[in-house]
């Protein structure tokens, strides 16, 4: 049978009942026992604080002797330092001032140098010139002497080549004012002057709308750059020679009281630009001159009357009436075209813009809409003429 057990009070452990007074007498000693030690333990610790009070004590009248020595050193330590601080100091000092004496005199230096290899370069230039310009002063010599054979010879050649143009220009002006004669006046016969007469270029035999003749009209052409008083008798002679009725000088350069046209010493004198509107006027007088002489054959009275008519003031007044409504006329007429040039260009712009716009639209509708939308022929480029597009609708890049 089981011993029966039961709880110690003090440590809650499970005992027999046999070793209950064991157990009992074991924590007993054991209390005792720690008792003693606590309290040892107490009377230990007074002892310890008392000891280390005193240590303290002690500790520290020793830290306060030791310290006011080591301030002492520290003091004469930072004093030593501050000496060596400002010793080092002014030698900085000196080193940064020796050191800018040095770069002043180094920059000094430099510049003195380059002021000399300056001046020896200039030196060695100007002399180096001078050998230069004494070795080449004969080849320049030379040279000049060559341009200058070169430009006289060029002259000649010039001189020449001038004569050659004068003559050229002449023969191009008479086959110019002889074609422009054709082509105003082709009832007209127009030939050149014969051999042998120098002061004329071209003969115009003029003739009604019934190819009756009604008098010859001499003409002459001058391109020069001076006016010569020469070429009126030279004319008139030509003019009796061949019996023309008229002797005309066509020249860019007018004599003196002249602007554009008029009568010198029975010869007309025109400009050029002014020339055919002169032919004009003496054509239709000669005419007219013509018609009277056939209703006035046998009759001296009115041919003496047709002289002084065709050498009168009447018929030089209305010779100038004519070319001057003909001129007036020709420049009005000149405006009109640059007007309507100008007309026609903005119009043909905007036509462009327009056309270039309807074709924009109608390209972006297309590609919108598709095949749906119905075609315009014109706008279509066809199998046939691939490129018609491009001719009924022109692009102007300007």
């Amino acid at each position: 049978m089981a011993e029966e057990v039961i709880k110690c009070p003090n440590c809650g452990i499970d005992i027999p009942i046999s070793e209950v007074l064991t157990h009992q007498i074991k924590d007993r000693l054991k209390s005792e026992s720690e008792a003693e030690l606590l309290a040892e333990k107490k009377r230990l610790n007074e002892v310890f604080k008392e000891e280390k009070a005193k240590i303290q004590v002690e500790a520290e009248k020793k830290a306060g002797e030791n310290l006011g020595v080591e301030l002492v050193d520290l003091k004469r330590q930072v004093a030593e330092k501050e000496k060596k601080i400002s010793e080092a100091q002014e030698l900085e000092l000196k080193l940064r001032k020796q050191q800018r004496e040095l770069e002043e005199g180094k920059k000094a230096l430099e510049l003195d140098v380059a002021r000399k290899l300056d001046a020896e370069r200039g030196k060695i230039k100007q002399e180096t010139l001078e050998q230069f310009s004494e070795q080449h002063r004969l080849k320049d010599a030379e040279r000049e002497k060559t341009i200058k054979d070169l430009q006289q010879a060029l002259e000649e050649a010039q001189r020449k080549a001038s004569q050659g143009s004068m003559q050229l220009q002449g023969e191009v002006l008479e086959l110019d004012l002889e074609e422009i004669l054709k082509s105003t006046f082709p009832f007209d016969y127009i030939q050149e002057v014969p051999k042998g007469i120098r002061g004329a270029d071209v003969i115009q035999n003029v003739y009604n709308s019934t190819q009756k003749p009604c008098g010859v009209i001499l003409w002459e052409a001058k391109r020069t750059k001076s006016w010569s008083d020469a070429w009126l008798q030279k004319l008139k002679d030509d003019q009796r020679e061949l019996g023309a009725d008229v002797a005309v000088l066509i020249t860019e350069v007018m004599p003196k009281n002249l602007e554009t046209f008029g009568l010198l010493e029975g010869v007309w004198v025109v400009r050029h630009n002014f020339s055919m509107a002169l032919a004009v006027a003496l054509r239709h007088q000669l005419m007219e001159v013509a018609f009277a002489r056939q209703g006035a054959v046998g009759k001296d009275e009115k041919m003496e009357m047709i002289y002084e008519y065709l050498s009168g003031p009447e018929f030089r007044q209305r010779i100038e009436a004519i070319v001057e409504t003909f001129t007036l006329m020709n420049s009005q007429l000149e405006k009109e075209k640059r007007a309507m040039a100008r007309i026609w260009k903005e119009r043909e712009k905007h036509i462009q813009r327009i056309t270039n716009s309807t074709v924009q639209m109608y390209g972006s509708m297309r590609g919108i809409i598709g095949a749906s939308l119905p075609e315009v022929e014109l706008l279509e480029l066809s199998p046939a003429e691939p490129k018609q597009l491009e001719t009924d609708l022109p692009y102007d890049e300007e």
